[in-house]
């Protein structure tokens, strides 16, 4: 059976913020919106990380409270009413009647009463807990609640004293993934590894990128994995140099690579592989090369993955091969240590060397705690790490490497002893690649 996240977790992340909070306060989280994509569609509607995080429920359109207080204390839904009419159209809705025993929320009610109830439920409370700045029609239905609570003192009535941000406590909980968090992350890369082998044997001369893209999308669905985690990058040439390259519309040449970097959602959960190959199916040898070092900085990057190291750390390990190696090349000139030093490797290795992974592609939590010091990796972390060098056409490097640009992404769940790369199953070395590709 494929993995799934069980119903009782979420009731313990619910509970595990209950327990977290301060005494007379009330936390809100809200659901996503469905949005207009043109004149009566939709785009495919994909629910709110957070929301998702503490109830597993994927309708719009819903608001989870979660209280403190006594006369309220436990998790409250609203969602939208069963509807016949609507669901003729739009397909069956849980119900908010339903809700309670589906869900383990504590009690439930009709989002039309969100506002009616509102001004209740949060008075008497010190504070009110918010995504800040990611649900702004929630946001306004809180302030409005509250200045009908400041209106009404003279009734007892007690209004909070302020609004709180929650994604500081909930981005800690997301960070360090559970067990089955790890399971559905190994299907999301499972299935995406499989999608990159599958492009690396169909991509030829004459292709075009959305083909490529096309390929991969269809081997994300047919195993369950129904949208990517994010638009694709299938850039060919020159277009590989653009990091968030997104068109997809060139052909793929003769003598190109092509630079891929795409991931399955599954379950909720991203995947995000990074592989570049010659089109042909043979690399030239400016291209190997310059793939050979990169590979040499992401394996140099790997042997600093480890609890009680950081993202820095790695970086400078594979920033420093990137500089040496690009030093020896000619293609940053004068003395190493200086390059290094003065960070000239820059221009060429743009990005960082990797982020967070899990419900969002780029995941939830701080890179640096309260007094400027890296996050030290935790057993349960997830990361990428993708080092790469990309040679603009106006960079004003030698003829011979203009034009090329190589990344390579894995994805890696810390362990207690070093880490899991849950994507090595995707052809990395130059050998590896070659020989893959053809392969019939």
């Amino acid at each position: 059976m494929k993995p799934v996240i069980p119903q009782d977790e979420f009731l313990q992340r619910r509970q595990r913020v209950l327990k977290q909070l301060p005494a007379n306060v009330v936390a809100l989280v809200a659901a996503s919106e469905e949005l207009t994509r043109s004149n009566d569609t939709e785009y495919p509607f994909r629910q709110n990380s957070y929301f998702h995080y503490l109830t597993g429920f994927n309708e719009p359109d819903a608001v989870l409270l979660l209280s403190t207080l006594s006369e309220h204390s436990g998790s409250t839904l609203f969602c939208q009413d069963k509807d016949p009419d609507a669901e003729v159209w739009h397909g069956l809705r849980l119900g908010y009647h339903n809700a309670p025993n589906a869900l383990g929320i504590d009690q439930a009610h009709d989002i039309e009463q969100l506002d009616e109830r509102l001004p209740e439920m949060l008075n008497g409370a010190e504070s009110v807990y918010l995504i800040l700045g990611e649900t702004e029609e929630l946001e306004h239905q809180v302030h409005h609640a509250m200045a009908y609570l400041r209106e009404t003192e003279k009734r007892g009535n007690k209004v909070p004293h302020r609004i709180d941000d929650l994604r500081p406590q909930l981005d800690r909980m997301r960070q360090i993934k559970s067990e089955h968090e790890l399971s559905v992350m190994r299907e999301a890369a499972k299935i995406s590894c499989g999608a990159f082998r599958r492009i690396m044997k169909f991509v030829e001369p004459g292709a075009y990128e959305y083909q490529l893209g096309a390929e991969l999308h269809h081997e994300f669905a047919m195993n369950g994995a129904l949208y990517p985690a994010y638009g694709m990058i299938c850039g060919g040439g020159a277009n590989a140099c653009v990091l968030h390259y997104t068109d997809n519309r060139d052909q793929l040449h003769d003598g190109e690579l092509v630079l891929v970097d795409a991931g399955a959602e599954y379950q909720g959960y991203a995947a995000d592989i990074t592989r570049t190959f010659p089109v042909n199916g043979k690399f030239t040898d400016e291209q190997k090369l310059l793939y050979e070092l990169v590979l040499e900085a992401q394996q140099a990057a790997f042997k600093e993955i480890k609890p009680g190291s950081d993202l820095v750390t790695a970086t400078k390990a594979a920033a420093r091969v990137i500089n040496d190696g690009l030093t020896k090349l000619e293609i940053l000139t004068g003395d190493a240590d200086e390059n290094f030093e003065q960070q000239r490797w820059k221009k060429f290795f743009i990005h960082g060397l990797g982020h967070w992974l899990g419900l969002d592609v780029h995941d939830v939590g701080r890179y640096k705690d309260a007094n400027n010091e890296s996050i030290k990796l935790e057993p349960g972390m997830v990361i990428t790490v993708e080092p790469g060098i990309y040679i603009s056409r106006e960079s004003g490097a030698d003829e011979r490497w203009r034009g090329i640009g190589i990344r390579i992404e894995d994805d890696l769940i810390i362990t207690e002893n070093g880490f899991e790369n849950m994507t090595e199953s995707v052809p990395r070395t130059v050998e590896e690649i070659e020989a893959w590709m053809q392969k019939s």
